[in-house]
């Protein structure tokens, strides 16, 4: 993600790139801080369903309080002596005796919908995901209009990446949940906003809005909104439902992260640091959030500010590759570039065949003027990665620097097949015939320097002029 350009006037001329900052998105950063989050939605299939009230399954559970994993569904007939003994399997947790003993009763009666719907938890308990899904299908199959079973199929099909689930958990949108109807189809609406993110995104908000109606209380579906709203640029839309998020919930690592994200966006930077510093305050160990915070500092320049803070990622997370780079470039950019050639090489001991590497050590050694030691980093970037220009240009500045100038000729040809030619490679090439005695191969290329320097290199256009003299002397 990040380039970095060579300090002396030289040898930034020879093509390394500006350093921009990266924003990775809200999402990205929120899997890197580790915060707790409901983007990486799986659905957890035992925790929703709740026994019905007018039930006579329910009435003999009328001693204990609700539980948000019973299996049960309205049923219109007593429970058969099986169905009760089986459900009682459920309860204590003996599901395989529970699977047999509702496979058996299946066996007699295939229409009974409740023994499927049953047998469907069961067949999850125990790891089975597609007999869970065979389970489900057939008890919404048997009886179309219950909201617990078409509920648990659609999460079931999510959960396996089905692009059936959005079919039944629509349906469970327009159910009624046997008790607690708010939380019921908060669920149902909430699971069906994630199967359709990425390929309804306007559905997915329409039933996010369904959720925060339903549930007043939670930030979730505000900061699911938000994100949604970022993906299709509408910021200020977006920060809305960030900041309600975070009325909701002033702890909320997730809406603070989505807010800082948009500020960097709409570069921000001072609301941006004012976001990410309340979560460096509250959650100190979070690496990715240190990491982020130097960026913003960076951008606002304070660079002091912003090594403090990659200094106590890198701290946190020693082996940490973004935080190494992030670091390295930050050491390169302002002038510590003995710390920038530890931080690259340490990433360098992990990676020792990447070309870029290499040459950002290289780099390092260069603006520390080890000339010798940077010239055979360059030599080892272009032969992992032959096509790369910005190395040639350097390798043939360190080698003139070395006064091995067949090298440096040698170099800035390779450069030329991948890059242009710009006014400091024909002085390059002029200084290395002029020391090989080539006068006349020199003397074009002093010419070619000056025609395009225009002013923007005084030292080196004063030593071509000069040299011009010395090489033509006048008849």
């Amino acid at each position: 993600m990040w380039c970095r350009s060579i300090t002396a006037v030289l040898a930034a001329s020879l093509g390394s790139a500006s350093l921009e900052v990266g924003v990775p998105h809200v999402s990205q950063i929120l899997r890197d801080v580790g915060i707790a989050t409901t983007r990486g939605y799986e659905p957890a299939l035992d925790l929703y369903v709740q026994a019905p009230e007018n039930s006579s399954s329910s009435q003999k559970n009328t001693n204990h309080k609700p539980s948000r994993h019973t299996t049960t569904v309205a049923e219109e007939d007593s429970p058969s002596a099986e169905l009760t003994k089986a459900e009682a399997l459920i309860q204590s947790k003996n599901y395989t005796d529970a699977e047999t003993l509702l496979r058996t009763m299946l066996d007699s009666d295939s229409s009974d919908y409740v023994a499927w719907f049953d047998l469907g938890f069961v067949e999850n308990a125990l790891g089975k995901t597609d007999d869970s899904i065979s389970a489900y299908r057939k008890s919404v199959a048997a009886k179309p209009d219950v909201f617990e079973s078409n509920l648990n199929l659609g999460l079931q099909l999510a959960k396996s990446k089905s692009p059936d689930a959005e079919q039944f958990l629509r349906a469970a949108t327009q159910l009624k949940p046997t008790s607690h109807p708010s939380d019921g189809l908060g669920r149902a609406w909430l699971s069906l906003a994630h199967v359709v993110e990425e390929t309804k995104p306007d559905d997915a908000l329409a039933a996010y809005r369904k959720v925060a109606a339903l549930r007043p209380n939670d930030p979730e579906p505000h900061l699911s909104a938000g994100l949604i709203l970022e993906k299709q640029n509408q910021f200020a839309d977006a920060e809305q439902e960030y900041k309600q998020a975070l009325t909701l919930d002033p702890s909320s690592p997730d809406a603070v992260i989505g807010l800082a994200n948009l500020y960097m966006r709409g570069r921000r930077f001072p609301e941006a640091a004012a976001e990410l510093k309340k979560i460096v305050a509250s959650h100190p160990e979070l690496v990715a959030a240190h990491l982020q915070l130097g960026r913003v500092l960076r951008e606002q320049g304070k660079t002091d500010e912003a090594v403090a803070e990659l200094e106590t990622a890198a701290k946190l997370s020693p082996n940490d590759p973004a935080v190494l780079r992030e670091l390295a470039d930050l050491y390169s950019a302002s002038g510590k570039h003995e710390k920038a050639e530890a931080s690259f090489r340490a990433l360098l001991a992990a990676h020792p065949n990447d070309a870029v590497l290499h040459h950002e050590v290289g780099v390092s050694l260069l603006r520390q003027k080890k000339f010798a030691e940077a010239q055979q980093e360059f030599i080892t970037a272009v032969k992992l990665k032959p096509d790369f220009g910005p190395a040639y240009g350097d390798l043939a500045f360190a080698a003139s620097e070395n006064k091995d100038y067949a090298l440096t000729l040698k170099s800035l040809n390779a450069r030329a097949k991948f890059m242009p030619e710009i006014p400091i490679t024909y002085f390059l090439r002029a200084t290395a015939y002029d020391h090989l005695l080539d006068v006349k191969q020199a003397v074009a290329n002093y010419r070619l320097f000056l025609q395009g320097a225009g002013g923007k290199y005084p030292d080196q256009e004063w030593q071509a002029k000069h040299r011009l003299i010395a090489l033509e002397p006048k008849k």
